[in-house]
């Protein structure tokens, strides 16, 4: 007759199945938050699902995905206020699922905007960083200085090259 398992912290015996179970502290390590970061969603409402065993919080494999959907919101800017909404009507079922999609519509929406703002930025560093560069290579940013250069939002994109020795020429030309 084989030896019967006991189900520690880590297993717990399901129809003769065991199923891997987690810690918070495992939780937190795999999915890179703080385990602070997962008792402040569990105090909030936000893990309804998990278990608790003695007081120490279970967690099965199947509270993965939900982690991993509340940490992207989270990690998009969705308020907790909207998340703890967007959990309580996954919690509904389908009748919210039109709700559940306008929420995450929205969302998307929101993001792509901060995509959209964090590109600008991008050009504005990209067009300083060639800036420097060259000014750099010329030993003095007067040149650059000499030339009119469009503003930011008149570019597309970072001059490719800047002819130094040309610069050079003319900046002797005006000191000469």
């Amino acid at each position: 007759m084989a030896e019967e398992k006991k189900p520690t912290e880590e297993t717990k015996v399901k129809q003769g199945q065991e199923e891997k179970t987690f810690t918070i502290s495992q939780v937190a390590e795999m999915m890179n938050v703080a385990p602070s970061t997962l008792r402040y969603y569990d105090k909030e409402g936000l893990l309804p699902n998990i278990k608790r065993v003695n007081g120490i919080r279970i967690f099965e494999v199947k509270d993965f995905r939900w982690l991993k959907v509340l940490t992207c919101l989270k990690n998009t800017g969705m308020p907790i206020r909207r998340i703890k909404e967007y959990a309580k009507l996954a919690q509904e079922g389908d009748k919210t699922i039109n709700e559940r999609y306008q929420l995450i519509k929205d969302q998307r929406q929101l993001v792509l905007d901060q995509i959209d703002q964090l590109n600008y930025y991008m050009k504005e560093l990209d067009y300083k960083e060639w800036y420097y560069e060259t000014a750099l290579k010329l030993g003095s940013e007067g040149p650059l200085l000499e030339k009119r250069h469009p503003s930011i939002d008149d570019i597309e994109e970072v001059p490719e090259k800047l002819d130094v020795k040309e610069l050079m020429k003319e900046r002797n030309q005006d000191n000469g």
